[in-house]
């Protein structure tokens, strides 16, 4: 994440800040600026073409701090998310807070690193959707379809996903994994379909076309095959190349945004992972030294590792084709 700072007084505020706490400046968040502006009394802000912006109408509902193209209207970003919760569902609408939080972090992360990202509205068949559902009253499963990414709201409740999470013996399990690893399906799903792009996934990630659903029944009665900690990010990795793919994704999301923020904040030189450095550098030469000190710290708090995961070579291989992929994306 970037470091922001009021443009008034300049003391730092963070992504969902409304108000600077030093000055009282009211603020909102410029996707088309990508960072934190003043807005007046009434909520407006004027760029630097003097267009005018908004604040979104979903601040109460969802904590939303971004700004609208038209008054009273909501923000490119709430316009992803294509259902919520009904009104009356509190549980369902605090939760939906916690995911709407994730998701702007997302969407953030994917602009910063050229990633398309368009609704349903502009692109019916090919854009890129989310129903945050509640499992008040029926079981919700998280995944992806078609450009449609369902979560299951209850993860934004950190009792019940850290009971998942231990249940499953998973060593991460956040609302914000949740989406990124979602997104990654949507984005082979999206980039990933013919020519030497498939053949370079078929190479490091298998064969996609194999039965996916038997590979999910194996996968839960047998568990992941012997050694697998040799091949893969994850023991959920060797699930399927669906599964492969969309949890190297997040890694990917996870390193970058990582990388970036420790730059921004100073505890990295600001020439560290530049932009046009191989992946697997910044991977082997910047992450891994940084997440060991980040563990540490942690330790040294007694809290759990921030990153608990360890990259093998055939892993690091598979991030930095994403890392191409992505970068192909923008040019």
């Amino acid at each position: 994440m970037k470091a922001h700072h009021c443009a008034v007084c300049g003391h730092p505020l963070y992504a969902d800040n409304t108000h600077c706490e030093s000055c009282g400046t009211r603020q909102a968040y410029s996707r088309a600026e990508r960072r934190i502006v003043p807005v007046d009394a009434a909520g407006t802000y004027v760029d630097a073409d003097e267009r005018m912006w908004f604040t979104c109408r979903n601040g109460y509902l969802s904590g939303c701090t971004w700004l609208a193209s038209t008054p009273g209207g909501q923000c490119s970003g709430c316009d992803l998310t294509r259902t919520r919760p009904n009104d009356d569902d509190m549980a369902g609408l605090a939760a939906f807070k916690v995911a709407e939080a994730a998701k702007r972090h997302l969407v953030i992360e994917l602009d910063a690193l050229g990633c398309p990202v368009v609704d349903r509205h502009t692109d019916p068949e090919r854009g890129l959707a989310f129903d945050l559902l509640s499992s008040a009253d029926a079981d919700v499963v998280t995944g992806h379809t078609e450009g449609v990414v369902t979560v299951d709201l209850a993860e934004g409740d950190d009792a019940r996903r850290e009971h998942r999470r231990a249940l499953l013996g998973e060593p991460y399990r956040t609302m914000l994994g949740h989406l990124r690893h979602e997104v990654g399906h949507y984005y082979q799903w999206l980039l990933v379909r013919d020519g030497d792009v498939l053949d370079g996934y078929r190479a490091l990630f298998g064969d996609e076309t194999a039965d996916y659903a038997a590979a999910v029944e194996r996968h839960y009665a047998q568990g992941p095959p012997p050694g697998w900690e040799l091949e893969y990010l994850s023991a959920y990795a060797t699930m399927h190349p669906f599964e492969d793919f969309a949890e190297t994704w997040a890694h990917y999301l996870h390193i970058t945004d990582a990388v970036e923020t420790a730059r921004e904040f100073g505890l990295l030189d600001a020439d560290a992972a530049a932009d046009d450095a191989p992946f697997r550098d910044v991977v082997t030469q910047v992450w891994v030294p940084l997440s060991i000190a980040l563990n540490q710290m942690n330790r040294a708090m007694g809290a759990a590792d921030v990153y608990p995961f360890v990259i093998p070579a055939p892993a690091l291989n598979k991030l930095d084709w994403v890392a191409s992929l992505v970068r192909a994306g923008e040019s």
